[in-house]
């Protein structure tokens, strides 16, 4: 088993729960499979986010057929493509653009899809696997192969999720940064009082 260099450097300023730190998105899986009841409980955790008006406007769409994974992993960029295919689980992840009771824009849309997002991630970690959300993705070919309609539905990543295997495939560039990263320090991100500068 090839293993990263990249030290761990995840220490908090204050004392938060340890799910936060044990957060990260590995690229090493292992091809073990996951059981139905095991995705439909991360998904199940993604049900649960807040939403604006309790909208819940995220949608969820997981390779279930081989054909499936080909089909998913053929809209990844190659670099992605190369790491993601031992995953077990491939999925997308999409925002209605609009809301559902009376067709207007849902501005909150990709904010509360986020936070249905960090459920499913943080609900991996209590289950013993990761998950890793992708921006590289061809995203006209993935409103083709997911057959929906970018007037209707925003693709926000791609995703993989499993658990964690061992390194050898995973280039020399990718080997570097396999290990949880470090946070900017939280004066850069918080801003106590107006004008925010």
């Amino acid at each position: 088993m090839i293993l990263s260099k990249a030290k761990n450097n995840r220490q908090p300023d204050y004392d938060i729960d340890s799910m936060f730190i044990d957060r990260w998105s590995p690229r090493a899986f292992d091809s073990k499979p996951l059981s139905s009841e095991q995705i439909q409980t991360l998904f199940e955790a993604a049900r649960w986010a807040p939403s604006c008006f309790n909208e819940q406007p995220w949608v969820f769409a997981y390779a279930a057929t081989q054909e499936d994974r080909d089909a998913f992993i053929s809209v990844l960029v190659k670099k992605n493509q190369i790491w993601a295919s031992h995953a077990p689980l491939l999925f997308f992840i999409m925002a209605r653009r609009k809301f559902q009771k009376n067709s207007q824009d849902n501005r909150h849309a990709i904010f509360d899809t986020g936070a249905a997002w960090m459920s499913l991630s943080l609900q991996a970690r209590k289950m013993g696997f990761y998950a890793h959300a992708m921006a590289g993705f061809n995203q006209k070919r993935a409103y083709e192969v997911l057959n929906v309609s970018p007037d209707e539905y925003h693709i926000m990543v791609a995703a993989a999720a499993g658990y964690r295997g061992e390194s050898d495939h995973l280039s020399e560039d990718l080997l570097k940064i396999e290990a949880p990263n470090d946070r900017r320090p939280l004066s850069e991100i918080l801003h106590a009082g107006l004008p925010v500068k």
